[in-house]
């Protein structure tokens, strides 16, 4: 059953929610949170379509907030309210209550909101797409006591990662960690299978996927060992190797369904790992509303701490020391590569000819997992 109300208040559509119940003959409310999606108009339809499937293991009343934007400067300046309800059938195993707000009231999302939650009930708030960088300042997101955003859906998904360390709440949690739970499990369990000391790691993935830098800084705040990170073209996650004391463990996934395990001294095994839909995650993601201390330890790790071989260490340390080294080189063979900007090490002393000096390879700083736009580093 869906009803329709046009320039309305949230007393009406609390009436409205009643007389659907009625309608389809189930009175009570059997629901044990509410779900507030804030979203856009292009992304609407695919969110709801996940927290509709996810009801069926969390009944719940969905609240999808959509802000719209008013064309002319006297439209922006009219408040609005319209609500789309939804019950029975149409909303999965819940209620649902599709919110647009037009004018000054979008902006005041959290009065519309309030009065049409659950009594007694936790609150979820899940950004689908562009989330604020501090989730637990943000209005909405003070009323929640779970807040679920999506760094992979940001145009620069790794320098989010460090923003949301500085900014890190308990009851915040990403999507893109969610997506690495069954690597966590499975590379968990293999450790458990052998008694070995690891060594060094290497994740292995495709290029501004914030799932393989959160892998990487929880195996390297965990193990306490150096970890690299690579690229390769997906999707997704496509491997972890692990250096030990008694061979190579590796968890390898080259087409995004089936990987395959294996450890040194042991047959190899398939391990089915495929790639889980929305609906799959947000659903993992209400399973637990506590906060969640192994995303906040690995966030904070912090993504400029990977690929340094020697240990953690800071990138603007690593670049100085680089930049340390090619000074001296400038200064001493003033005609040579060094003249026009090109670093070289061991380079010829300046009294030797210059024809027959060698002209070796340009030092390079040690990669530190992030390009100069907070990309990972190719």
């Amino acid at each position: 059953m869906k009803t329709d109300l046009t320039d309305t208040t949230a007393s009406k559509i609390n009436k409205a929610l009643v007389k659907g119940r009625r309608a389809i003959g189930t009175p009570a409310v059997g629901m044990v949170l509410t779900l507030v999606i804030v979203t856009d108009e292009e992304n609407a339809y695919d969110a709801l379509k996940a927290a509709n499937d996810a009801s069926r293991e969390h009944p719940s009343r969905t609240l999808v907030v959509i802000k719209r934007v008013s064309r002319s400067p006297r439209d922006r300046t009219q408040s609005r309210l319209d609500a789309e309800v939804r019950v029975g059938a149409d909303a999965g195993t819940g209620e649902t209550v599709v919110l647009r707000l037009y004018g000054e009231v979008a902006d005041h999302a959290q009065s519309v909101v309030l009065p049409l939650l659950l009594p007694d009930a936790p609150v979820v708030v899940w950004w689908p797409v562009d989330a604020p960088l501090d989730p637990a300042g943000d209005p909405l997101g003070a009323l929640a006591q779970r807040r679920v955003t999506d760094t992979y859906s940001s145009e620069q998904p790794v320098r989010e990662l460090t923003a949301r360390a500085g900014t890190y709440k308990p009851g915040d949690t990403d999507l893109s960690w969610t997506r690495i739970t069954p690597w966590r499990s499975m590379l968990a369990a293999a450790l458990d299978q052998v008694s070995v000391e690891v060594k060094a790691v290497e994740v292995e993935g495709e290029e501004f996927n914030p799932s393989c830098e959160l892998l990487a800084m929880w195996l390297a705040d965990r193990l306490e060992v150096p970890v690299r990170r690579s690229l390769s073209s997906g999707p997704g996650l496509t491997a972890v190797r692990m250096e030990t004391s008694n061979g190579p463990i590796t968890l390898d996934r080259a087409d995004g369904s089936l990987a395959t395990l294996s450890i040194d001294g042991q047959p190899d095994r398939a391990v089915a790992l495929k790639r889980r839909d929305t609906a799959e995650l947000i659903a993992e993601e209400l399973r637990r509303l506590d906060p969640d201390d192994t995303y906040a330890s690995a966030l904070r790790f912090g993504v400029h701490r990977l690929n340094v071989p020697d240990g953690p260490a800071d990138t603007s340390d690593t670049a100085d020391t680089a930049e340390e080294q090619v000074a001296p080189a400038a200064e001493a063979s003033p005609e040579g590569p060094s003249a026009k900007g090109e670093p070289a090490d061991g380079e010829a002393p300046a009294q030797a000819p210059a024809p027959q000096a060698p002209k070796p390879p340009a030092l390079k700083p040690v990669p530190s997992g992030l390009a100069g736009n907070g990309k990972a580093a190719k």
